[in-house]
């Protein structure tokens, strides 16, 4: 059985956690379900976006057939209006960033 790695750890405990305060929040059916897999989708592109911007970094080298140029990367703008969205869809679903506090007060 292969395991898992860390990305994929954190992606099944985010998913995990998003349920959980909507559970809390009395919020629940399949349609929040399915707002929290779009949400790990957006942060799937999102880990996708920020790795090409390690890799390619913020602006890159690119030829015409007039000569080469430096532009933007466009995962740059495409990260921050993922980042964006991924906000929103968290506020249609009433979910708030919850104090460490709480969350250890919560199991224990």
């Amino acid at each position: 059985m292969a395991r898992k790695t860390r990305k994929l750890i954190l992606r099944d405990a985010i998913k995990a956690n998003l349920i959980a305060q909507l559970e809390k929040n009395h919020t629940t059916g399949q349609y929040y379900i399915d707002l929290v897999d779009d949400y790990m989708e957006m942060w799937d592109a999102k880990n996708s976006l920020t790795a090409d911007i390690k890799e390619r970094g913020t602006k890159i080298l690119f030829t015409t057939a007039s000569g080469s140029n430096v532009k933007t990367n466009d995962s740059v703008g495409d990260l921050l209006k993922t980042n964006a969205q991924m906000l929103k869809l968290l506020d249609s679903m009433g979910i708030k960033p919850v104090p460490e506090d709480d969350i250890d007060d919560d199991e224990m």
